[in-house]
């Protein structure tokens, strides 16, 4: 049997599994009848009993394979299946069971290490270190909605097009909101998919990056605290996710009104500078976490922090006041790349290496800010860890590597997509 075969059949089992607890209350409805119901022989209360027991023991079957050859099999999967929608088959393996799943979680690395995007988590993890990963953005006009695809354009990556995440641009009195979520039409607070949301100021000079699960860092989480105020009326089955301030993105004003791109600065509040540095680390979830249910991390750093509740509830009114991450290290600042100047074109140029075709204000690219004093190569402050660009009406282009996540980088870019008169 080959091993597309192999994940085919563990999907169908899967999906079988999933209609056994339904079939199970059907047959308890049967049962509760008068005696003198007779069932005829060959029912569906007796096909589904039969079916469910047969379906248990081939799970049961799959799941006592041998560790050795169940860690054989992931191997072979996941690296066979490079691209998505092939992807899916490792996606599938770790759905069979807890024993598939544990195993299918420490074959498959992080995209830092491996370069690949395989489970939702892997966008809020750091992207490779050596070639970034490329994506594009399509803006819709008449929804003001934004997807992130993962490849390299649509006109290559056709209908197959993995989406990866999608934003919503809801304008307020005094600000613009765009709520992230990882589903292309839920972007409800209250949705599972809801993953973070960017907030701007009224001049649209200034964003923050809101994350709905605290920094995985136990020092920069021990200094976190996140309020989150809900309507003594509202009545709602699942609380809003907390949001934690993670990134702080500024737009320098043009009060000359000169010509020239836009001037940006990143201050990623939950990265530190020492990410950058020579054998640094980026913080790296490996879950998603509840923000009701967060655990604090007792560090020595901040023993005294540890005892503070992380979430407080309020009855005052529906906004939310987020307290910024306090980094207790020096965190990683992202400037601009400068431009030089094209006498015979007449235009600022980037060198985008053919990503991006189109002039347009809001192209960019993201290099490490860093002083003398934090040790921080050369070589390393010239890596373009973000370049986001025009190729097409209302097609963009984004590329990213570590230590930015796809989350963050997404983030970034839809800053671009707000009105900011102050700053052209």
């Amino acid at each position: 049997m080959s091993f597309k075969s192999l994940v085919r059949e563990l999907r169908e089992m899967k999906e079988g599994i999933g209609n056994i607890s339904r079939r199970r209350i059907m047959g308890k409805l049967n049962h509760r009848r008068s005696k003198s119901h007779i069932a005829p022989e060959g029912s569906s209360s007796t096909v589904s009993s039969s079916w469910t027991c047969s379906a248990l023991v081939q799970q049961g079957r799959w799941a006592n394979l041998p560790p050795e050859l169940l860690l054989d099999i992931i191997q072979r999967v996941e690296s066979s299946e490079t691209t998505w929608p092939a992807r899916r088959d490792v996606v599938a393996c770790a759905s069979v069971c807890r024993s598939w799943r544990e195993i299918t979680k420490e074959v498959v690395k992080t995209p830092e290490q491996s370069g690949w995007l395989t489970f939702p988590i892997s966008l809020k993890q750091p992207g490779p270190r050596d070639s970034p990963i490329q994506c594009f953005i399509k803006r819709e006009r008449a929804t003001s909605t934004f997807r992130l695809y993962l490849g390299l354009t649509p006109a290559l990556a056709g209908d197959m097009s993995k989406l990866l995440l999608a934003a919503r641009k809801i304008r307020r009195a005094t600000s613009t909101e765009f709520v992230i979520s990882l589903a292309a039409d839920d972007f409800s607070r209250t949705s599972s998919s809801y993953i973070g949301k960017l907030r701007s100021n009224f001049l649209g000079t200034k964003f923050t990056i809101y994350d709905s699960q605290p920094p995985c860092d136990p020092v920069i989480q021990t200094n976190c605290r996140s309020r989150r105020r809900i309507h003594s009326k509202q009545v709602s089955p699942r609380v809003p996710a907390a949001n934690y301030n993670v990134a702080t993105i500024s737009y320098e004003l043009n009060v000359l009104r000169t010509r020239g791109p836009r001037r940006m600065q990143c201050t990623m509040h939950s990265i530190p500078i020492s990410s950058v540095q020579e054998g640094g680390v980026a913080p790296t979830p490996t879950e998603f976490t509840n923000g009701l249910e967060e655990q604090c991390f007792s560090s020595p750093l901040s023993v005294s922090n540890a005892k503070k509740p992380l979430v407080e509830l309020s009855s005052s009114n529906l906004t939310d006041s987020m307290d910024l991450v306090q980094c207790t290290r020096d965190p990683l600042i992202l400037k601009n790349k400068a431009p030089r100047w094209h006498e015979q074109l007449q235009c600022w140029c980037l060198n985008f290496k053919g990503r991006v075709t189109v002039a347009s204000v809001k192209n960019f690219q993201l290099v490490a800010a860093a002083e003398p004093c934090q040790n921080v190569s050369a070589a390393e402050q010239e890596k373009v860890i973000l370049q986001f660009g025009k190729i097409g009406k209302d097609i963009f282009t984004m590329d990213y590597r570590y230590p930015l996540s796809a989350f963050q980088a997404f983030s970034i870019c839809l800053s671009s997509f707000d009105t900011k008169p102050a700053c052209e």
